[in-house]
């Protein structure tokens, strides 16, 4: 049975996420604390007692949910034979498959969350789940409406998130319930992520990423831009350049890791968003969530 290790993004973050990991394995504590270290504040404490208002700063929130989901893949140990991430996940996932050190990740994960929350604040935008709507008529609807509007994460058959200035996500979102979308939900998010609107953030993150140490993982890698396995460095760090401003495509990432013969999906980190979207993607697929607190 193949099996690979799904990491989850943004939004899954909750309080006393990692604490009983951090309590449990000493190999877990050391690398928490040298994320501390690292990073220059403590974020234990606020991934353990702090408020969802102080986790959900996207600082604070995109490092603690690497931190954990890397943290809860070391616990469970084990060689998977593919990973995959959505969106923030996929910096989780490039640790864990050896294609990145644990330092160079967390680096990053921060530099990424400082360069993407700078672009909300020089272009706000928002972005929007669409549901019950064909992934066409999705993009039909956002070709159709002025300003910029994009699909930005095509979670599962059904469920697709826009993301765009506010206006023009309102307007795609009005467009979405009258071609027969049974609902279309703004979302509580800080900006337009995965869509032009992150150019700023991925500019910034683009020369980070040329500059840091990528190695060849020990497991293909599915990325978010095309849904393909990957396991050469430089196509890997391209990808990753390229992820700020374009669509997680993370239905086609699951069909593509089933057609490649995986069954067994094990969602690593806070919640289990993905165990969900999996079952809607590949319903005999056979999912669990491995959080361990």
């Amino acid at each position: 049975m193949k099996q690979a290790y799904i990491f989850p993004g943004q939004g899954a973050q909750a309080v006393g996420m990692g604490k009983e990991l951090y309590d449990q394995h000493p190999e877990v504590r050391a690398l928490m604390e040298q994320a501390n270290e690292l990073l220059g504040f403590r974020i234990t404490d606020l991934m353990f007692e702090g408020t969802p208002e102080a986790l959900k700063q996207t600082k604070v929130t995109q490092p603690a949910v690497f931190l954990h989901s890397v943290a809860a893949a070391l616990a469970l140990g084990g060689e998977p034979d593919a990973v995959a991430g959505h969106s923030l996940g996929e910096f989780s996932a490039l640790v864990v498959s050896g294609a990145l050190s644990f330092e160079e990740g967390l680096r990053l994960v921060a530099m990424r969350a400082e360069a993407m929350q700078r672009a909300c604040d020089q272009v706000p935008g928002t972005m929007a789940a669409v549901l019950a709507l064909s992934d066409e008529a999705v993009e039909q609807v956002c070709a159709e409406v002025e300003g910029v509007v994009v699909a930005a994460n095509y979670n599962c058959p059904g469920q697709l998130v826009i993301s765009g200035e506010e206006a023009a996500v309102v307007a795609a979102c009005a467009k979405a319930k009258e071609a027969g979308a049974r609902r279309a939900l703004p979302l509580p998010v800080g900006g337009a992520f995965h869509s032009p609107l992150m150019q700023p953030a991925r500019e910034e993150l683009a020369r980070a990423i040329e500059q840091a140490d990528f190695r060849t993982p020990r497991c293909p890698i599915y990325q978010n831009v095309d849904a393909q396995p990957h396991t050469d460095p430089e196509q890997i760090k391209q990808n990753l350049i390229a992820q700020l401003t374009a669509p997680v495509r993370w239905t086609q990432s699951v069909q593509a890791m089933a057609a490649d013969g995986i069954t067994r999906y094990v969602e690593l980190g806070p919640g289990s968003v993905l165990q969900g979207l999996v079952r809607k993607i590949v319903p005999d697929a056979e999912v669990e969530s491995r959080a361990n607190g």
